[in-house]
Parts: structure tokens; C-alpha cells; sequence
């Protein structure tokens, strides 16, 4: 197998090390909390890679996926034919009621519906996911191997070093926060669908209609390939178009929206998304 790694320790693959880090970890997992892994499986390609990873790395391992209620049909397609039903986990709220509660349009800078949706499950548990830093310049400073996240940043910690000497760190580490472990954090695109190629694993058949994100519809990360999210399905529109309508009426509003249609205009315009109105400005009109 390619994806060729030059290290200290010599010449190594870049799927030998991150099936290193699954078994090195796993001893971690069931000594704090006494069960699988908890894979993180979004249906994506990343998502893929490291189901394939735990079953090289003959782990014990539950792939649990979070549906957010604005995944595109084909990934709940094609989720439904990789995760067990009960894996599968419903939200407390779907998007559309969070939109009405949170009383703000999801943007760039206030993501909730990220820590709402995908984000939610695996406390108690130690979690894997596919993050990989070239996903984005932020993820290359915020992320690593192996991350313990807690509500105080003070608290977060981030390792990129998963030798013993680490994991023995680890396992006596008292921070309370969600353990978590990103094997192929420093793997490329290239490196993904080689690997994926290679275990002759198809993935999400989006890519095969040219998608390259997979992902809510309609995120404001996506930028101008949220056009082509409400192209190909128009429902979602209708949907968020509803439901910027119930936030206008169930609070009033300081930028005197009237529809929500005008809502939506106003959400899918890049120059608005990158400005937030200010951002705090924004928040503050909505509080009050």
C-alpha cells in the first residue's frame, strides 16, 4: 500500500501509522470507559477511510451516526447501508425547530447547529473521527492525534505525539472532557481516495456526481456550493424558507424582515455571511 510517510523511526505507511494510533489508543478507550471505539461516521469519505481503518486494525469499534435532518437523501441512503439502525441517532430538535429557538439564521460565525447536530454523542465514550488538517488552515491549529475537549479552552488538550510516554499521560489525566482521537489527521485528499481506491470502496455517490463536500445542505461554510445544494434539492429551500418564517413570527426582529423569503435572500448572499452585520451587533439586535 502507497501513502508513504518519512519519519524518525524511518520509512513507515501512512496506514501503518494510523492503524498504530487505532491499536496504541484502544487500550485507553476500554481502561476509561470500558467500550468501543465510538466512530463518528458521517457518510463521508473521511468517514469511510476510518471505518475501513478499524476493521484492518482489528478494533473493537461502534460506527454511530448523527442524522442532522438536512442531509442530502444519498447520504442517508447511503448511511442506512453501512450503520446498524440503532446506531442511527435522531436529534432532541430537528433543524428547523432550532432555527425558530435559536431566533438567528446558522452563519459562519455562529455555528450552532454544528454543536446541536453532528456534534452531539460520545461523552462518556472515546471518540474517533476522519478529521484531517488539510480540511482547512483553522483545523491545522486547532486540531491533533489525540484531543481532550472541555467547555474551558484553558482545559482543552491537544497532543500530536502518540507515543507511550502519551498514552501514559492520558490514562492518568484527571480534565473531564470528551476523548478524542483523529487517526488520519495528517492525511491528504490524495492520500483519501487512494486508500479508498485501493479497498475498492465507492464511498458516498455523491462524489460520483461531482460533489466534493459532503455535508449539510444549505451550510454557510459551503459558500456559493450552497447554489447547487438548493438546485438539486429544492425542498430544503422551502424548508428553511418556512422556517425562517416561524422565527420571524414567533420573535420580533430588529432588521424588520418581513418574509421569510427575505430571510433567505438576505442568508444566501456571500458579501452578508462574511460581514455578519458585525457579528455581536447581529446577536445583540436578537437578543433584545
Amino acid at each position: 500500500m502507497p501513502l508513504i510517510e518519512h519519519t524518525l523511526e524511518g520509512t513507515k505507511s501512512k496506514v501503518d501509522i494510523a492503524i498504530q494510533r487505532i491499536r496504541g489508543f484502544e487500550p485507553l478507550a476500554h481502561g476509561l470507559f470500558d467500550t468501543p471505539y465510538y466512530v463518528a461516521y458521517s457518510g463521508g469519505k473521511d468517514s469511510d477511510v476510518i471505518r475501513i481503518l478499524c476493521e484492518l486494525a482489528g478494533v473493537k469499534h461502534d460506527l454511530v451516526h448523527n442524522h442532522t435532518t438536512v442531509d442530502a437523501p444519498e447520504t442517508v441512503r447511503y448511511v442506512r447501508s453501512i450503520v446498524k439502525p440503532e446506531n442511527i441517532m435522531p436529534p432532541e430538535m430537528s433543524m428547523w425547530r432550532l432555527i425558530e429557538k435559536k431566533k438567528m439564521p446558522p452563519t459562519r460565525i455562529v455555528r450552532y447547529c454544528c454543536e446541536a447536530l453532528k456534534e452531539r454523542g460520545g461523552m462518556g465514550r472515546f471518540v474517533m473521527t476522519g478529521v484531517r488538517w488539510s480540511e482547512s488552515v483553522s483545523r491545522k491549529k486547532k486540531r491533533g492525534v489525540f484531543e481532550i475537549q472541555a467547555k474551558k479552552i484553558k482545559n482543552k488538550l491537544i497532543l500530536n505525539a502518540d507515543n507511550a510516554e502519551n498514552r501514559r499521560l492520558l490514562e492518568n489525566c484527571t480534565l473531564k472532557g470528551k476523548r478524542i482521537l483523529n487517526p488520519i489527521i495528517d492525511w491528504t485528499d490524495a492520500d483519501v481516495w487512494e486508500f479508498l481506491e485501493y479497498y475498492n470502496c465507492k464511498s458516498n455517490p455523491l462524489y460520483q456526481d461531482g460533489f466534493t463536500r459532503i455535508g449539510c445542505i444549505g451550510c454557510p461554510m459551503s459558500g456559493k456550493g450552497r447554489i447547487l445544494d438548493f438546485a438539486r434539492w429544492p425542498m430544503y429551500k422551502d424548508s428553511y424558507i418556512r422556517a425562517f418564517q416561524s422565527m420571524i413570527d414567533a420573535h420580533p426582529n430588529p432588521y424588520s424582515w418581513k418574509s421569510g423569503e427575505e430571510v433567505f435572500e438576505w442568508w444566501m448572499n456571500d458579501k452578508n455571511l462574511d460581514r455578519q452585520i458585525e457579528g455581536q451587533e447581529f446577536l445583540a439586535g436578537w437578543k433584545s
